[in-house]
């Protein structure tokens, strides 16, 4: 039974040192708004609490509830890049 219980412990360690120090591109919605907010790193609290920096905005955002979607390098490029002013 420790031995089993340990072996768990040790994958899911594993599985959270991954998972964090993936580097990707990410999605974030605010449920509670429309808002979207793209980030390269996203920090979580024991609490469920998230915080990164909007790579849009620059701005650093703390969300209590959030849905959090990996995305393509082309996508998060695409979105973060300055609007071009149309001429008249």
């Amino acid at each position: 039974m420790k031995t089993t219980t340990m072996a768990l412990w040790i994958l899911c360690g594993m599985a959270g040192l991954l998972a964090s120090c993936g580097g990707g591109y990410y999605r974030v919605n605010d449920p509670g708004g429309t808002r979207e907010y793209y980030t390269t790193d996203i920090d979580q609290t024991k609490t469920g609490t998230i915080t990164f920096k909007d790579e849009k905005s620059g701005s650093v955002v703390t969300l209590q509830s959030s849905e959090v979607k990996q995305i393509s390098e082309d996508e998060f490029k695409s979105a973060v890049k300055p609007e071009e002013k149309k001429s008249k």
